[in-house]
C-alpha cells in the first residue's frame, strides 16, 4: 500500500471513479477490488472481503464530485477525504520490500488507503494544473472522467473513440 508515482496517482483516482459509469459496475466483488488494485500496481497479498467491498464503493463515491464539482467544492472534498484519511507521509520499507513513501495511517484498510492515495494525488495534480484539468467525458452516452494535464490542447472528451461517435452522430443529424 505505497504510495504510486504522482501520474499513476491521478489514473488510479480517475480509474476508480470509472468503475461505475453508465456501463455496468465493475467492483462486484471483492476479487474484482483485488484485480483492480492488481492493474494499478499493487502487490499480493491483496486480501479483502464484503465490507472492503462496500467500503472502496463508498470511497470512490466520495471522489467521484472533485470531477464535476466547482471548484471550491471539489476543493472541499479533497481537503476533507485528506483530513479523514491522510497522515504525515513516512517512508516504510515492511514486508521486506524496498523504501517507499506511504500517506495512509498504518494498517490502513485499503479503502482508507484509496482514499488518502486518491485525494493526495487529485490535489497535487490540480495544484499544478488546476481543477480545469478534471472533466467529465462531453459524449451524451459516456460519463467516464479524465485528467488532461496538456494546457495547450483541452481535450472535451474521455476518448478518442467517444469523440468519433459524437461527431458521426452530429453529423448524422445534420444530414437528417
Amino acid at each position: 500500500m505505497d504510495i504510486p508515482a504522482p501520474d499513476r496517482l491521478v489514473r488510479l483516482a480517475v480509474d476508480l471513479v470509472n468503475t461505475r459509469t453508465l456501463s455496468p459496475e465493475r467492483l462486484t466483488s471483492p476479487a474484482a477490488v483485488r484485480e483492480f488494485l492488481l492493474e494499478h500496481g499493487e502487490s499480493d497479498p491483496i486480501t479483502l472481503d464484503e465490507a472492503d467491498l462496500v467500503a472502496v464503493r463508498v470511497v470512490r463515491e466520495r471522489v467521484r464530485p472533485v470531477f464535476h464539482a466547482d471548484p471550491a467544492t471539489a476543493a472541499r472534498v479533497l481537503n476533507e477525504l485528506l483530513e479523514e484519511y491522510a497522515v504525515r507521509p513516512y517512508l516504510s520499507d515492511h514486508d521486506g520490500s524496498p523504501w517507499h513513501l506511504h500517506v495512509a495511517k498504518p494498517g490502513a484498510t485499503w479503502a482508507e488507503w484509496l482514499a488518502a492515495t486518491t485525494a493526495l494525488g487529485l490535489a497535487s495534480f490540480v495544484a499544478g494544473h488546476g481543477f480545469k484539468a478534471l472533466a467529465v467525458c462531453a459524449a451524451a452516452d459516456c460519463e467516464r472522467v479524465f485528467a488532461n494535464a496538456a494546457e495547450k490542447r483541452p481535450r472535451r472528451f474521455c476518448t478518442p473513440r467517444c469523440s468519433s461517435r459524437t461527431r458521426v452522430a452530429s453529423y448524422r443529424a445534420r444530414q437528417g
